[in-house]
């Protein structure tokens, strides 16, 4: 009767850690996920801010401002932070009058886009955090997919000048 004690508690223990394994991975792999959706609504904000800038450089601003968007509307994975970062300084340089239809949707598209960055870093800090854990990489629960990056660009919130009033 004894020995019947010794195997249920090594039971219990066996089941726990093995739900603990499970809703570990199943963690990781949410917040791998989640960093996922997140670049792609990162990637869905930025293409939107560089079109909004394109549509006003067209038609109020010179050609720097219409080839900085063109570059990052253009541009490929691995340029894409550096022509993100260039429009961004393009679009400080211009003066954004809130009153004005395309540079609302500019001045829009840039805090969506700063907030859209924000949920971003943070889904990605918080997924590398989860799989650097030494038991995740003991276990190598997320070798299926590759380590979630970073997108390090400026911080894309225009200001709006203290003289033009705000909308």
């Amino acid at each position: 009767m004894r020995h019947m004690w010794w195997v249920v508690a090594a039971s219990v223990v066996v089941g726990l850690v093995a739900a603990y394994l499970i809703w570990t991975a199943g963690r990781v792999e949410r917040l791998q996920g989640r960093a996922e959706l997140a670049a792609r609504a990162l990637d869905a904000h930025l293409l939107r801010r560089a079109a909004a800038a394109a549509v006003l450089a067209e038609r109020r601003f010179g050609v720097e401002l219409y080839a900085a968007a063109r570059v990052a509307l253009d541009a490929q994975p691995d340029e894409r932070e550096a022509a993100e970062n260039d429009l961004t300084r393009q679009l400080r340089t211009v003066r954004l009058d809130p009153a004005d239809p395309d540079c609302a949707a500019v001045i829009a598209a840039s805090r969506r886009l700063a907030l859209s960055r924000q949920v971003h870093t943070d889904l990605v800090r918080d997924a590398r955090s989860a799989r650097g854990r030494p038991l995740v990489r003991l276990l190598r629960m997320g070798r299926g997919r590759e380590w979630p990056r970073y997108f390090d660009i400026d911080d894309p919130t225009l200001t709006v000048p203290a003289d033009v009033p705000a909308s």
